[in-house]
């Protein structure tokens, strides 16, 4: 439940993009003082902000009222503030008590029922996965946090449902304090965020807090074979449920010599019959299967909703109608991301990547790559240089300058399969991935 000490002065809510906008606007709502900040002019349309002033918020862009902060009751901060950015070093300094949108949301959120869902690769499929699974089963339920709508619009908009799936990304996760799943799903653990992190420990560090709050009658949805999950979460109070694409497992297993996914001893769905390129699809598949399950969702709805999953945009998502066989994967944002979209492909592809260098090395690609079909790596954007310094003696890398320079040259190497896989983030040309994905498209579209 929301603490009273909050109430004893003004909450102060750092970043005002969707999710600063959506925890000011449910703040105000409640009866609480609230001062609104952002250091830039952020996306949010000013109608929206001026509803907000409106509200009583009181509200700074392109700056933060430092002492004011340092006076807050709390500080609610956005994801994309990092934690030694001055204005949460003030706030600390000044005994200032400092949450994510998600701590917010979840006290609010009160008895309701709780997935979450953390991982290096893998979040935002498994949790649409769990989402709609539920929606089939007639279960109310309501899918946000790093996917889609911000957390505290499950309880701005009504009565909050039975359910509410949470996608939770390291940034979310390490100002949470109290967060505490009943059911916690763990996809899978690589370094990623080396260019806010200073190292893969401190990136650990934050997705560990899944755990935290661990209790008897909790529920922890983890995979087997990643022994990085393992080590991290320890000998934890609650159940362990597992999946596995090496071996058979108690609860949830890729049967590969019959092709086939099986959960608590029966067939699930046959691997033909999920719409999901890759393998780690299929471990995706199994982790969301098995989170419904222990929501009480049969195996028969569990089926069918997976035999009607489609790719989410981004993701895997293939593109038709040029000769070529365009595969649009922005969402690969980090090299274990595209390390998996090239373990999916199946004859002879070109590689597009590039975008802004995030601190990790791309030499464990040069692997794969060479045990492949690569007819070629378009290295675009920041990150070129680096990519063929680690990547060029193991494929022929050709250099190109923005995006649509990429294309043209992805195009030009005669590949009946082109794989846009950047394992960069999208911040040197593109606002996000989506902005980086939504141009890919259009660019494919007018070959």
């Amino acid at each position: 439940m929301i603490p009273a000490r909050w109430r004893d002065g003004e909450v102060a809510v750092l970043g005002l993009a969707r999710t600063g906008a959506a925890a000011a606007q449910w703040l105000s709502k409640n009866g609480f003082r609230v001062y609104a900040s952002d250091a830039a002019t952020p996306s949010t349309a000013v109608a929206e902000l001026e509803a907000l002033r409106a509200s009583g918020v009181a509200i700074d862009l392109g700056g933060h009222d430092l002492p004011r902060v340092r006076a807050a009751s709390v500080v609610v901060v956005s994801p994309g503030i990092p934690p030694e950015a001055p204005v949460l070093v003030a706030a600390r300094e000044g005994g200032v008590e400092i949450i994510a949108e998600l701590e917010l949301a979840s006290a609010a959120l009160g008895s309701t029922r709780l997935v979450v869902i953390t991982g290096t690769n893998g979040k935002t499929t498994t949790t649409s996965l769990i989402g709609q699974i539920l929606k089939n089963a007639g279960v109310a339920n309501f899918v946000g946090g790093n996917i889609g709508e911000p957390l505290i619009k499950a309880v701005t908009e009504g009565a909050p449902p039975d359910w509410v799936v949470v996608e939770a990304s390291s940034f979310q996760l390490h100002d949470c304090h109290t967060l505490s799943p009943d059911i916690g799903v763990f996809t899978n653990l690589a370094p990623d965020h080396l260019d806010r992190y200073p190292d893969a420990e401190a990136y650990f560090a934050d997705k560990k807090r899944l755990f935290a709050n661990a209790g008897d009658d909790s529920v922890w949805v983890t995979c087997a074979d990643d022994a990085a999950v393992a080590d991290l979460k320890g000998d934890i109070r609650g159940a362990n449920v597992q999946w596995s694409l090496a071996g058979e497992s108690t609860s949830g297993w890729y049967d590969r010599g019959h092709d086939r996914l099986v959960m608590d001893g029966e067939v699930l769905i046959g691997r033909g019959d999920l719409r999901l390129l890759g393998d780690h699809n299929v471990a995706n598949a199994l982790a969301a299967a098995l989170a419904c399950s222990r929501i009480g969702v049969s195996h028969e709805v569990i089926s069918a909703a997976l035999e009607a999953a489609r790719p989410l945009p981004h993701r895997l998502e293939v593109l038709s109608g040029t000769g070529v066989r365009w595969i649009n994967d922005s969402k690969a944002t980090n090299v274990s991301s595209t390390a998996v979209a090239i373990a999916a492909m199946r004859g002879s592809f070109a590689l597009m990547m590039g975008g802004r260098h995030k601190g990790e090395s791309y030499l464990r690609l040069g692997e794969l790559l060479a045990g492949s079909q690569c007819a070629g790596v378009i290295a675009f954007g920041e990150a070129s240089d680096t990519i063929n310094a680690d990547l060029g003696g193991a494929a022929n890398v050709i250099h190109a300058g923005t995006l649509a320079d990429a294309v043209r040259k992805a195009a030009d190497t005669g590949a009946p399969t082109v794989l846009f896989s950047p394992a960069c983030s999208s911040f040197d040309e593109f606002r996000d991935y989506e902005h980086r994905g939504a141009e890919f498209k259009r660019l494919v579209a007018r070959l």
